[in-house]
């Protein structure tokens, strides 16, 4: 939970299914608030049912995943909401296709729209330009990235690096809860990096305690996604060593690192 004091949006954290999480912005001065991929109406109905007098105006969809647009219809037909999605994939009840580049207006704020293709075709991350806060779907995760669904190794590295070029500070908020697996990985990668090892430590008394380890930061995934040091030379020599294979670029050591975590 993110609270700016000054105009006083919160973001809230709705888990869902095994280990989805729906984001819902609030914003204090008008009690109206937005959602990110409902999958589940449920959550999100529950939150309105303990907050009388709030109203939910948004629906931001990433992509077209069942779990991320299965809530859609019952907000729908429940409130007079607007839903904003990629234009090219198949979003239910979307009111307003997006792309790459767009700038909308939502509860009152700038969200920059980024096309990050490589977890499907068409997937969106939106950035909230003044809260310096990323909502990044199946694209980034905390220490990880999506699985290519649709995509290509090169689409997803040059998204990717799209995000990780956003300024450090920027929290980011994805859409599960994979951050102790990713971790594993990463340490996997990179055995000898003390600072993974000690976050991974952190991160399992996190879970222990049943918490959600997100936000994370830009710069923070800078320093310990794999997938975000695709070009540093210690992680192409441990992607050769697993694969057994010669890197030539940065493409090539992110399809095979990507092979390795599908199967790790």
């Amino acid at each position: 939970m993110t609270t700016t004091p000054d105009n006083r949006l919160e973001i809230c954290a709705l888990p869902a299914f095994t280990d989805n999480y729906i984001w819902l912005l609030a914003d204090h001065s008008n009690q109206a608030c937005a959602v990110v991929d409902p999958g589940d109406a449920g959550p999100v109905q529950a939150w309105l049912a303990e907050h009388p007098g709030w109203v939910l105006t948004d629906v931001l969809i990433t992509h077209h995943h069942s779990d991320h647009v299965g809530g859609i219809e019952k907000l729908k037909s429940a409130f007079d909401l607007l839903v904003h999605g990629p234009e090219n994939e198949p979003i239910p009840y979307r009111d307003r296709p997006l792309k790459d580049g767009d700038l909308i207006q939502v509860l009152g704020r700038t969200i920059n729209v980024i096309g990050v293709p490589g977890h499907t075709s068409g997937h969106l991350a939106y950035h909230l330009v003044d809260e310096n806060v990323l909502f990044s779907g199946d694209t980034l995760f905390s220490a990880g990235c999506g699985r290519l669904f649709e995509g290509t190794p090169l689409q997803m590295l040059t998204s990717l690096e799209c995000l990780a070029a956003l300024p450090e500070q920027t929290q980011v908020y994805c859409a599960h809860e994979y951050t102790l697996s990713n971790l594993r990985f990463a340490l996997a990668v990179d055995p000898d990096n003390q600072q993974i090892a000690e976050r991974l430590a952190e991160v399992c008394e996190i879970r222990d305690r049943g918490e959600c380890t997100l936000p994370t930061r830009i710069g923070v995934e800078r320093a310990f996604n794999p997938f975000l040091r695709v070009r540093e030379a210690k992680i192409v020599e441990a992607i050769e060593r697993h694969a057994g294979l010669t890197i030539r670029s940065a493409e090539e050591c992110f399809a095979a690192m990507r092979k390795w975590k599908d199967n790790f």
